[in-house]
Parts: structure tokens; sequence; C-alpha cells
């Protein structure tokens, strides 16, 4: 997958996130979008995902390979081909981990050749699958978040913050997550945090494009 930005921007009221940023995101490679607290990395991953809408330019949407010619996505449909984990969004709590992993299963596919019971017991919460998320300390939640991203069968990944609230064992959890089931995606982080995106190849930092 390839998303392209083109002369994109984003404000708010008079003030700009961001502006005339030009940048192609490729699958294969991890990206990491740095700054400061407030800087606006999360406005711009939302942007990349079509999650807002931009103030002005435009970004493109395309898949293909080698054995597939090259395809745009119209930009209203772009979700179904990116997945994101951030702090904001929310989990269904009413739900035990098991009933939202298949529910979440009928909107984005899981990859193949796993299970959500392999999933469960991957992220370390084999023992919770039936407890309902309300009941889960912050760590526990911030493992769901990743595993609905990570494991959807999507060739573009999302990730803002994603360390959020883990501990040491949760943060080594999400790199071996990265290492395992990263290869040939597209995965950009959104970071000020060095160990989040450590494994990125590319860093685009927000304060480039501030106007």
């Amino acid at each position: 997958m390839k998303i392209s930005l083109i002369n994109a921007g984003k404000r708010f009221n008079r003030d700009w996130i961001f502006r005339e940023l030009n940048q192609e995101f490729i699958s294969g490679t991890a990206y990491a979008i740095t700054g400061p607290n407030g800087s606006g990395k999360s406005t711009l991953l939302q942007a990349i995902g079509g999650a807002i809408i931009m103030s002005e330019g435009s970004a493109k949407y395309t898949i293909g390979n080698t054995n597939v010619p090259e395809k745009e996505i119209e930009v209203d449909k772009a979700f179904q081909y990116i997945s994101i984990a951030a702090p904001y969004l929310e989990l269904i709590e009413e739900m035990t981990l098991l009933e939202m992993l298949e529910f979440h299963s009928q909107f984005k596919p899981l990859l193949s050749n796993t299970t959500i019971p392999d999933i469960i017991s991957t992220i370390g919460l084999k023992t919770a699958a039936n407890k309902q998320i309300r009941f889960y300390s912050s760590g526990m939640k911030q493992r769901v978040k990743l595993a609905q991203a990570i494991f959807s069968d999507v060739p573009c990944v999302l990730l803002d913050e994603p360390c959020t609230n883990l501990d040491a064992v949760g943060i080594e959890l999400y790199h071996q997550l990265i290492r395992d089931y990263g290869n040939n995606r597209l995965i950009i982080v959104s970071s000020n945090d060095p160990q989040e995106y450590s494994f990125c190849k590319e860093k685009i930092s927000i304060t480039d494009f501030k106007s």
C-alpha cells in the first residue's frame, strides 16, 4: 500500500497544525512522526488515515504489488485498509475480550492463520478472556488496542503513542508484535518517545511543516 500526501495542511481556526507537507508512505517501511507534546502528531496521523478532513491539499491511497497492478482507493474507503491503535480510541468495555475481538473481526478480518484464542494468548490475557473489559487495568486495555490494530488483516497500521500505560513487559510485547507481524506492512508511529519508534527507518518531524 502507498499513501501520498500532496501539499497537505490542517488548521484549527487560524492556527496551522502542519502545512505544505508532501510525503509518501510505502508498505514495507516503518515511519515515525515525531515532535513535542501538543505539536499535532495525532492530528497528522488521523489525516493520514483519512479520519479527519484536511484544510488544504489531498491524500491519495493506492494498493498493489509486483503481481497486482497498482489501483487507487477511494478516500472514503481507505479505512478498510487501515487499522489504528490510539489512547483516545475507546474499547467496548461492556464486552469481554473474547466478545470484543469476535465483534471486531466482523468489520476487520483477522490475519490469516491466526485465531482469537491465539491472539488472546499472545498478548498475555488468556486468564482474563471472559472478563468484561471495564474491569481491565489501563495496561491490559492498551494490549487489547494493540492487538485489535496489529492482528487486523490490513496493509497499513497506525500507532499513536503505542506504549501508553504499558510496563516493561508490555513494551517488550509491543516490539515482539512488530517483529512478528510488521513485515511487509506500512507502519506509522506517532510519538515523542524513542522506545516507541526505535525500529522505524524513516522519521518525520512535524515541526518541519509548521506554517
